[in-house]
């Protein structure tokens, strides 16, 4: 499609990098409406931002590099530090990770401002299947269906038509993001959205694995299935223990008050 958008001498501009710069500003934006509707600090986003975007680096490479074996024992420095080699699961795990490390150590309730961060992840996941789709990576399998996609010659999956899988997960993460963003104001248990989104995301990715082009792992599922496996009943085991438990106002502490 569009992997190059321009160069200013030796520096490239590329579709993917805009797209993921604007996915963790469209997360920083849903993020800050959110504190704010809560009368906590908007200010604060620009701090999760930064966690999620230093957990998810390292998260998704970590992810990537232990998925790489025998490249990995061989050469574990070159691995580790190599340019390519993301992942989406490794990011949004060790985004999570860092972020509820950051809201512990603020001293914000986690229940309620876990919610209020899973809200954004939806918006940066589409853009940056966004990014994706114009760059020709993350593509699916051969396919002669008419809206597959045959990507320019350069792009990693050339010319044969293939199922346009960033489009699938950017077409069935919007509605999860529309649920929960409806639900965002009702009576529901603090945590729920978090599990919510893990459940729903786990399964939207199950979906569309079937067809990408990742290898089995086992039982005839790739990794990536079994990770989004254990990430819908994580969600489901989490929705019904919020739900379970008492509800409690969990005070605010005056040291995080706008």
């Amino acid at each position: 499609m569009y992997p190059v958008l321009f160069r200013v001498g030796d520096f490239t501009v590329t579709s993917y990098g805009v797209m993921l710069v604007l996915a963790f500003v469209g997360a920083g934006f849903v993020v800050a409406s959110e504190w704010k509707r809560r009368g906590w600090d908007p200010g604060a986003a620009q701090d999760i931002v930064l966690a999620a975007m230093v957990g998810g680096v390292v998260g998704s490479k970590l992810y990537w590099a232990l998925s790489q074996g025998e490249r990995l024992a061989a050469d574990p420095f070159g691995t580790l530090f190599s340019r390519g080699g993301f992942t989406y699961y490794g990011g949004l795990i060790g985004g999570i990770v860092t972020v509820i490390a950051w809201l512990r150590w603020r001293r914000y309730p986690l229940a309620k401002a876990v919610d209020s961060c899973a809200l954004a992840v939806p918006i940066g996941y589409m853009l940056g299947r966004v990014g994706c789709f114009l760059v020709g990576d993350d593509y699916g399998t051969t396919t002669d269906v008419p809206w597959g996609i045959a990507f320019p010659e350069g792009s990693p999956p050339t010319t044969v038509p293939v199922h346009p899988t960033q489009i699938y997960e950017i077409l069935l993460t919007l509605p999860i993001f529309v649920l929960m963003w409806t639900q965002r104001k009702r009576s529901l248990p603090d945590g729920f959205l978090f599990f919510e989104l893990l459940l729903l995301a786990g399964l939207e990715r199950f979906v569309v694995e079937f067809y990408r082009v990742n290898p089995d792992f086992a039982l005839g599922l790739t990794g990536a299935q079994w990770v989004s496996l254990a990430l819908a009943a994580a969600g489901l085991f989490g929705i019904g223990w919020v739900h379970r438990r008492p509800r409690l106002e969990t005070p605010y502490p005056e040291t995080t008050r706008r």
